[in-house]
């Protein structure tokens, strides 16, 4: 506690007496300030105990003193101090009444006592009271430390509660709460997850103080709760946010009990280097035996650190920056093939793609680094293990429990960066994240997993979508796979022979093949389609014979002309648009 003058008039050495306001005596004594001026004021900020000898005062006028004992109240000076045998040999009654009106606390202070004995005891018990609020801030740091390492979090954050004679929660790098103390403080943690939500977007470190939230304890009465908030992490990104809230402000104990808090928490979210770098090389050891099917060794090498993650099935992602503008001209290539989209843009008002475009923001460009941080923060809620491979400079390979928090964390989060993709007006030249999906598998089936989300992976770069599963590959069109510049290089190169003959006059071969391939030969049904006799069709199909040099009853000459023309139809209707 800090000294108040009740401390001081009970100081044996300063031989204080009490003239007026003893009913203030509790009031805390910030400093101690000797000053003549008759108007002192300026010269104050309020908490000081104001000592005077009434050299420049007058005061016996009454008027006088309540004009100057009222402008000390409104200073918030804490106390006067009136030394008597110097210029009054007592407290002149005028400013007795003055003071006693107002409630100001009057000291006598005799001839003996010097002001400087006052300041030293002051000083002496400001000096004091800081001492055992280090001293107990130490003790809190320790006794949090023993609670991080035994309990973790959640012991740590009861711990904090207790020092703080309040509530903590732990929020993750997204928001959501991960764990509050006491429990009760569950409710009143999720309320503030949109204060928590835009101290994330500050840059770290950041704190803020959201106030005055009528709250009901334990013991069902009500009651108005601070609740400072700080961000969690070393980076330029928060990795987490603690709530603290109190009654009041925090004192300098409670207050360094917080900040050991912040950087134990900070350790305990902000995992070392050295630590990251040897769980990856475990992992990048469990999938290397995956993929050479040597699916017991991985077990044992992956023991209680990712061995969970084998018991059941789960699913292979593998994510990658692609190229934006290699991208956006896949995308525009392969538009009208593509019917569906991963995105779920169609019909996805404004507020919808200003809110994914905040998520685009958050990341930075990184967009591959925030799939990672998606996954970890989902796995850290959940307690689910995911492995986290990088598989090159620009790919990683991720693997998690199918139908698992993991999984719907990192579908979202594409899902995300597809609306604010097509909410684009105009494309940048940041790398765009692509991520291909397996099937469940199970620890026996881990290569033909990654060769799954390698297909995946590049039919999703040749669409222009930012995810696409497996099982979409398996049940969708196989003419979305056209739209490549190589294959409509191959498809011109094929038919620009017949295309210069049509555009001579001399007949409509194109358009003959077309429909020829499309009734699978049947002349009448093709002939027909074209409006002509079907002598006419078998002559133009035994021109396209010569000119091309392919005989037409060849399945797999039919089979290349039919993927060309579906290739140029295609390309031609994405230029006509």
């Amino acid at each position: 506690m800090p000294p108040t003058l009740a401390s001081l008039v009970h100081h044996s050495a300063l031989k204080l007496t009490v003239r007026a306001g003893r009913e203030r005596l509790d009031t805390p004594v910030r400093w101690v300030h000797a000053s003549e001026l008759t108007d002192p004021v300026p010269y104050m900020e309020g908490g000081e105990l104001l000592l005077i000898t009434a050299l420049k005062l007058d005061a016996e006028d009454a008027d006088a003193m309540r004009r100057y004992v009222k402008r000390l109240v409104g200073a918030g000076v804490a106390g006067l101090g009136f030394a008597v045998g110097v210029h009054y040999e007592k407290i002149p009654e005028a400013l007795a009444d003055a003071a006693a009106e107002e409630g100001l606390p009057l000291l006598e202070v005799p001839r003996r006592t010097p002001f400087l004995a006052i300041s030293k005891a002051v000083s002496a018990a400001i000096a004091a009271d800081q001492y055992r609020a280090v001293t107990a801030g130490f003790a809190a740091q320790r006794e949090l430390t023993r609670q991080a390492l035994n309990d973790g979090p959640e012991g740590l954050l009861a711990a904090l509660a207790s020092q703080v004679d309040g509530w903590a929660a732990l929020y993750d790098a997204s928001g959501a709460v991960v764990a509050t103390a006491p429990e009760w403080a569950g409710r009143r943690a999720a309320r503030i997850i949109e204060d928590v939500e835009r101290l994330r977007d500050r840059p770290a470190p950041a704190s803020s103080v959201v106030g005055g939230e009528p709250t009901n304890g334990t013991d069902g009465t009500g009651g108005e709760d601070r609740v400072e908030l700080h961000s969690l992490g070393t980076g330029r990104r928060s990795r987490g946010a603690l709530a603290v809230g109190t009654a009041s402000a925090p004192g300098t104990a409670e207050r360094y009990a917080v900040h050991s808090a912040i950087a134990l928490l900070t350790l305990v979210t902000e995992r070392s280097r050295s630590l990251y770098a040897a769980e990856q090389r475990i992992g990048a050891a469990v999938l290397r035996m995956l993929l050479a099917g040597q699916s017991d060794h991985a077990r044992g090498v992956a023991g209680d650190l990712y061995g969970g993650l084998l018991d059941a099935p789960y699913r292979m992602m593998l994510a990658e920056a692609a190229s934006a503008s290699a991208g956006r001209a896949r995308a525009r290539g392969g538009a009208d093939a593509d019917s569906g989209s991963d995105s779920g843009s169609d019909g996805i008002d404004a507020d919808g793609v200003e809110a994914a475009s905040v998520v685009l923001a958050e990341a930075g460009g990184d967009l591959v680094g925030g799939f990672v941080e998606v996954a970890e923060a989902a796995a850290a809620r959940s307690g689910e293990a995911v492995l986290v491979v990088p598989d090159g400079e620009r790919r990683l390979v991720v693997l998690a429990a199918d139908g698992g928090a993991v999984v719907t964390a990192c579908t979202r989060y594409a899902h995300t960066v597809g609306i604010a993709r097509s909410g684009s007006e105009q494309g940048t030249d940041e790398d765009e994240l692509v991520v291909g999906v397996s099937a469940p598998a199970g620890p026996i089936a881990a290569g033909a997993a990654y060769k799954q989300a390698e297909q995946a992976l590049s039919v999703a770069r040749r669409r222009g979508r930012v995810l696409v599963e497996h099982e979409d590959v398996a049940t969708g069109s196989v003419v979305p796979l056209l739209a490549d510049d190589a294959v409509r290089a191959f498809a011109d190169g094929l038919l620009r022979a017949l295309h210069e003959h049509d555009a001579t006059g001399r007949g409509d071969l194109v358009a003959s093949l077309r429909a020829w391939l499309s009734r699978h030969g049947q002349w009448d049904a093709a002939a027909a389609d074209l409006g002509v006799h079907r002598h006419t069709l078998r002559y133009r199909m035994r021109r396209v014979e010569e000119i091309l040099g392919r005989s037409l009853d060849d399945p797999d000459v039919r089979m290349e002309l039919w993927l060309a023309l579906k290739a140029t139809a295609s390309a031609t209707a994405v230029a006509g648009e």
